[in-house]
């Protein structure tokens, strides 16, 4: 599985690089490494909501506040 974070200068103000931590955190404590490929990407044109995430070519908008329920609802799912 691919996911990719955007990490342009809007989704960068709205917490990407805190949802790229915590996702990170997450993966490993669950030893998903292996299974779970994380990618930085720049502007997705979704900006409007919160910080882009796609998993695979599935579009999510995702905050700080709301990546422990994507990841337990959305990520581990598809697993």
């Amino acid at each position: 599985m691919t996911i990719t974070i955007c990490i342009g200068s809007s989704c960068h103000l709205k917490g990407s690089r805190t949802i790229i931590q915590k996702l990170e955190e997450l993966i490993t404590e669950r030893q998903l490494n292996d299974k779970i490929e994380l990618n930085g990407s720049f502007c997705m044109g979704e900006c409007s909501n919160g910080v882009c995430v796609k998993i695979n070519d599935e579009l999510f908008s995702v905050s700080p506040e709301t990546v422990n329920t994507f990841f337990e609802n959305e990520v581990l799912r598809r697993l």
